[in-house]
């Protein structure tokens, strides 16, 4: 019996909805994860519109400041630095116009100081013209500019969950295998499972999608993120199920969307290596406990771990009484832990849909 399984690399994707973390929060969660063996961080959170929406406007001073601190700061701790753009409207027309602030837009990426560029089309509409030729086109183009080792992109259809066909519209024919064949085979290609939010992700899953794209995929694992108006009234705290170690062979890379709440969503984060390191000898809940002692002590740890299904699986909306002995549970804890158990608590960071609909 197998009762260690190989790891791949591991990193983050901020590519989530909701706020924006503060450089120290963003630095408590490099250094953790740094220090649990991941290797990569990818910056491209919704809410930074200069990466999104206005994606064709240069980051203000400040803002590329922070930004190449950020680099440094990844890289000083052993972490490959990336950054993802999501050029919106840039395929159709795919013109000289697009051309021109890509490659403007780019070289300013470049000169933050970036490993990897990541050019995402995920959360976008589907239903135009030969989607694939012309995303794979402006993948390729930014490849073609960007001094970066390394090149993702993550597709408008980026799992099989039905729900993305009916919000963004039904995907085409042969899509993912037009987008395999035409982009750079040394692109990697972000996948977040058979639903965006996968409870299970197995090897024949990812065999099937590696065989229509030519290429393994790059997870896009969408735990413990939490943002959007349902997810954020949830505290998701629980350690990773559901990934197998056993998939190491069949991923280029494992990279997760993290939670709104940087402190404690590193438990789970720190997880995930317990995952591909103990095998089949992994338990989840031993993990959480082991994780959320390494972070928080033991009597945190503890308290935390008794209150999971509180925070976890009720949510916020149908506490009731529980919420305020949640909150006297936690206002005598001087950590930045129990401080966003209180905020939420209080209401802070709960998104509504028209803060999706407009990052």
């Amino acid at each position: 019996m197998t009762t260690q399984g190989s790891q791949p690399e591991l990193g983050l994707i901020e590519g989530r909805f909701g706020r924006i973390w503060d450089e120290a929060e963003r630095s408590h969660v490099v250094k953790t994860l740094a220090e649990a063996g991941y290797g990569f961080y990818h910056y491209g959170p919704k809410a930074d519109r200069a990466l999104r929406r206005e994606w064709r406007v240069s980051h203000d001073m400040a803002r590329t400041e922070a930004l190449a601190r950020l680099s440094a700061e990844c890289r000083a701790a052993g972490m490959r630095f990336g950054m993802a753009i999501t050029p919106v409207g840039s395929t159709h027309p795919f013109d000289d116009e697009a051309r021109a602030d890509l490659t403007r837009r780019v070289a300013e990426l470049d000169a933050i100081g970036i490993d990897d560029l990541a050019v995402l089309f995920d959360d976008l509409r589907g239903d135009m013209p030969e989607l694939a030729e012309r995303q794979a086109d402006v993948v390729n183009f930014c490849a073609g500019l960007t001094g970066a080792a390394r090149v993702y992109t993550c597709p408008t259809y980026y799992s099989d969950d039905p729900v993305l066909d009916l919000v963004f519209a039904d995907r085409p024919a042969d899509y993912l295998g037009k987008l395999g064949r035409l982009l750079d085979p040394a692109v990697q290609v972000y996948w977040t499972g058979e639903e965006v939010c996968s409870k299970e992700i197995g090897p024949a899953h990812l065999e099937r999608v590696a065989g229509e794209l030519g290429r393994k995929v790059c997870l896009w694992d969408n735990w413990p993120v939490n943002d959007g108006a349902r997810m954020s009234r949830f505290l998701h705290l629980r350690a990773f199920t559901g990934r197998p170690a056993a998939i190491a062979g069949h991923i280029s890379g494992h990279a997760i969307n993290p939670a709104i709440q940087a402190h404690l969503g590193c438990i789970p984060a720190i997880t995930l290596p317990m995952v591909y390191r103990q095998g089949e000898t992994y338990a989840y809940g031993e993990a959480f406990g082991a994780a959320a002692r390494r972070l928080l002590g033991d009597d945190f740890a503890q308290m935390l771990q008794q209150d999971i299904p509180a925070l976890q699986d009720v949510g916020h909306e149908r506490l009731g009484a529980r919420a305020d002995r949640l909150r006297a549970r936690y206002e005598g804890i001087d950590h930045p832990a129990s401080r966003e158990i209180l905020n939420w608590l209080d209401g802070k960071d709960l998104m509504t849909d028209d803060e999706v609909q407009t990052q």
